[in-house]
């Protein structure tokens, strides 16, 4: 290719600058503009929720700010505001409001907000908040119990009820005696009495049932109501387990032959009903003794109109499945339990071992309370 050269002219003449680049109409677009701007704020707001959210996770999972155990009662209908504040209130989960906002925003990530039960919590020290959800979710509140020992008569029960400082409302339906079984019942803070009554009520009806099912055949008792008046005889006749069912034996024994029971606590519960046992009343006086009353089984036949108490499981399973012996008395042994007899020969000789027994305590007693202090 030849070069055509440049005149003296063109030569001195500079060149003109070369025009810029053209920029694509696509850059210039405001909608392009906008479209990166969203997707940055996007990524941005999207780190922001995802540091937030481990943020809140680790907090919600971490120990909690709570220095010695609590214990805190939430009521019914408080919704989840109302227990928040209560737990922040109590120094549980923290009392800034960004402790209750990780608190209330991780129980309804969980959908639980609707699934908190009422109830007396106890909370540990460092409870997290994760535990905290979880005891309320689970209803783990603190539980609180009644004991009623076996053959205690329903005044003496209605009494204890009355008395528990956790149970509340008032008794409105009184069990008739023998109704209600002797247990240990566990129920939260706010329990009310009559439904703690239906439950031993309940608990009753069901394992005398059971009981009755089981019971050996040919027993001198027709139905299970009459069962539970021979238990309830058992089981203030001996507080030892294993001679409640030869205690039994001595009672189907004697209705067997149609012998008298002659059970000394029958008469102080026809004299004084539910409340005899409410005072000590361990020894019987000849003039109550000699007392008319229905339940006195010296002087009526067969069983008296109504239990004397409420028997537990061991008294009743005892007479369903008494011990099959020939005795048909006993006596106190002087070491907490009985000595029991076929023949009323040799009961007399038991009686009389007995009463030794007691002249010599009365006699010990009686020294030991004229002993002279020694002086030192």
């Amino acid at each position: 290719m030849r070069i055509k050269p440049k005149s003296p002219r063109e030569a001195l003449q500079p060149e003109p600058a070369p025009e810029p680049p053209q920029r694509s109409r696509h850059v210039r677009n405001p909608l392009v503009i906008l479209i990166n701007l969203v997707i940055t704020l996007a990524v941005f707001g999207l780190a922001a929720v995802g540091g937030a959210l481990y943020f809140g996770k680790e907090k919600f999972e971490e120990d909690g700010p709570l220095q010695q155990e609590a214990t805190v009662v939430i009521s019914s209908g408080a919704g989840l505001t109302g227990i928040t504040n209560r737990l922040s209130g109590q120094g549980v989960i923290g009392d800034s409001l960004i402790d209750e906002w990780i608190f209330n925003l991780g129980i309804r990530f969980y959908k639980n907000a609707t699934k908190l039960k009422a109830g007396e919590y106890a909370f540990a020290p460092g409870v997290s908040m994760q535990k905290v959800m979880t005891d309320l979710v689970e209803g783990n509140a603190v539980v609180h119990s009644v004991t009623i020992p076996e053959g205690w008569t329903t005044a003496q029960i209605l009494e204890r009820v009355r008395e528990h400082p956790i149970l509340t409302g008032e008794i409105t339906e009184v069990p008739i005696e023998g109704e209600l079984l002797p247990n240990t019942y566990t129920f939260a803070r706010g329990a009310a009495r009559q439904d703690v009554l239906n439950q031993m009520k309940a608990a009753q009806e069901k394992l005398l049932a059971e009981v009755w099912e089981r019971r050996t055949e040919g027993l001198p008792v027709e139905t299970p109501e009459e069962l539970v008046i021979l238990a309830s005889i058992v089981e203030k006749e001996t507080a030892l387990a294993d001679e409640r069912p030869r205690v039994a034996g001595v009672f189907v024994n004697r209705l067997n032959k149609n012998m008298r029971l002659q059970s000394d606590p029958t008469i102080l519960y026809g004299l004084y009903g539910g409340e005899a046992w409410l005072k000590d009343r361990s020894a019987i006086k000849q003039s109550e003794l000699r007392a008319e009353n229905d339940y006195n089984t010296y002087q009526i036949d067969g069983l008296p109109p109504g239990p004397i108490g409420n028997p537990g499981r061991a008294a009743m399973e005892a007479v369903a499945n008494p011990s099959r012996t020939q005795d048909l008395f006993f006596v106190a042994d002087g070491t907490g339990g009985h000595v029991f007899a076929e023949t009323y020969e040799q009961h007399q000789a038991n009686v009389r071992k007995w009463r030794e027994i007691e002249r010599e305590r009365r006699q010990a007693e009686q020294e030991q309370t004229t002993q002279p202090e020694t002086s030192n």
